[in-house]
């Protein structure tokens, strides 16, 4: 197993993560209810794709994608916390 291979899939799965996050809000604040349904599926399905992609990588690739994607939703809540702890000072 490559440390590097997986420490460069667990950037990926953080990057998965925060642009699915952010796909997401967009399409609930902006979107017409249609249209936030099919964003929605069109997000689900590439969601699909890039884990089928990743599970028929190496064992490597897959770690560390699953670390990635484990770790940066409560580090990514801890920095909007002390960002909105920050702005309230």
């Amino acid at each position: 197993m490559n440390a590097l291979t997986v420490l460069a899939s667990a950037a990926f799965g953080s990057t998965v993560y925060l642009t699915t996050l952010s796909t997401v809000g967009q399409l609930n604040q902006r979107a017409a209810p249609y249209v936030r349904v099919a964003g929605l599926i069109a997000t689900g399905i590439v969601l699909c794709a890039v884990i089928g992609v990743i599970a028929f990588a190496s064992q490597s690739v897959v770690l560390g994608f699953i670390l990635g994607a484990v770790l940066t939703p409560p580090v990514h809540r801890r920095i909007l916390r002390r960002r909105a702890h920050a702005a309230g000072s």
